[in-house]
């Protein structure tokens, strides 16, 4: 999950630098590719016979603290001492991937469900390909 998070940005980025028409492409087909996105983690999992799941597990730690911050000396006193580096307890969170069971039958279920429904989008986004060919041609 994290690797396609880091991607995201770049992603967006040409997105937004393509072409008029391929900027109408990308828009209409983004449900079809999130769906195949989802048929290729189903199959992993019937595949592995269980699925990744990413949990944050936050721990508590000690971390360097800003010092306190003396007064200004008054007139003709002598210059405090650099106050020393303090320690405080902080949070720390950390992601993890971790695998986890699944009902392999529901599993089956849910990728037929994804693959019926990708047939459907397959077909409506051919019709707003074709659209966007006509509204922006080249």
């Amino acid at each position: 999950m994290r690797r396609s998070l880091s991607v995201l940005p770049l992603c967006v980025a040409l997105v937004a630098c393509g072409t008029p028409r391929e900027q109408c492409i990308a828009r209409e087909t983004r449900d079809l590719r999130v769906v195949d996105r989802l048929i290729a983690e189903t199959e992993g999992n019937l595949v592995r016979g269980y699925a990744f799941e990413d949990i944050t597990i936050s721990r508590i730690v000690w971390v360097r603290c800003d010092p306190i911050i003396a007064p200004p000396p008054v007139d003709g006193a002598p210059i405090p001492a650099p106050a020393a580096p303090r320690l405080c307890l902080g949070d720390e969170e950390e992601t993890i991937t971790r695998p986890k069971a699944i009902d392999l039958g529901a599993e089956r279920s849910k990728l037929a469900g994804l693959k019926a429904k990708r047939k459907e989008l397959s077909v409506a986004a051919n019709r707003s390909i074709a659209a966007c060919q006509k509204a922006y041609p080249e």
